[in-house]
């Protein structure tokens, strides 16, 4: 009987160890899917802290911009190419404007003069024939006839909105780089023009269209010199060609 007793009590203290066993392992097994869950939840309200975040997040760059020969110092507003699909095509046309215009090189000067032509208003047309005329001393065709040629960079284009909310105003600032025939180093001189631009109807004449498909108009175009460097070379009789008489 004793024995019977012995053996009754060790299996009862055997599946009292067992299920003390599962037990911890039950406990163990929820305590685990607990710090899932909560390692879950913790996660997902990062990722949606990041989401709302986000947006209010954002970095400006800017660029300030110093004149080494002249000391002049400017803001360059950076163009992040999202800009609307008239202000993107007005940009590259009065880029292009521009370095056609302000160039000057005998292999293209007569194609040149016409494309630029095709850009302006009648009046404009006007002043630019007379810029260009033989007869005039400050003409490109005399003042380069040396076999001098001047190249135009374009580094920036900033439009304005007048305070009626008319957007026809853009600074355009450039680089002249002239060389002479005669081989001397190139001088280089900084420039800003003031133009007020619109959009017309584009010419019926196949000869100008094909310049100036979207019907551009250069209205007033007002180049100054942005160094005292490049005063001095406008001053003295190598005028830019498309300057204001």
């Amino acid at each position: 009987m004793s024995t019977d007793s012995s053996l009754a009590d060790y299996y009862a203290e055997a599946a009292s160890w067992d299920r003390d066993r599962a037990g911890e392992l039950e406990r163990r097994a929820r305590t685990a899917w607990i710090v899932a869950g909560v390692s879950l939840i913790c996660l997902l309200a990062c990722v949606t802290a990041l989401v709302v975040l986000m947006p209010l997040k954002s970095v400006e760059p800017f660029l300030v911009r110093v004149d080494s020969r002249s000391g002049i110092v400017d803001f360059v507003p950076p163009y992040d190419g999202r800009g609307t699909l008239d202000e993107t095509i007005t940009r590259y046309l009065l880029t292009h404007y521009v370095t056609v215009c302000e160039r000057f090189s005998w292999s293209t000067a007569e194609s040149d003069y016409e494309e630029c032509a095709a850009f302006n208003s009648a009046q404009r047309n006007q002043v630019w024939a007379e810029a260009w005329a033989t007869a005039n001393p400050a003409s490109p065709l005399n003042a380069y006839k040396d076999g001098s040629t001047l190249h135009a960079d374009v580094q920036s284009v900033t439009f304005f909105t007048r305070s009626s909310g008319l957007a026809d105003l853009a600074q355009v600032r450039f680089v002249k780089a002239l060389r002479r025939g005669n081989g001397a180093d190139e001088q280089r001189t900084y420039w800003i023009a003031t133009i007020q631009y619109a959009y017309a109807k584009p010419s019926v004449d196949p000869s100008v269209r094909r310049w100036n498909p979207l019907g551009l108009r250069i209205i007033d175009y007002r180049p100054e010199a942005e160094s005292t460097g490049a005063r001095g070379e406008a001053a003295s009789g190598a005028r830019n060609p498309v300057e204001k008489e």
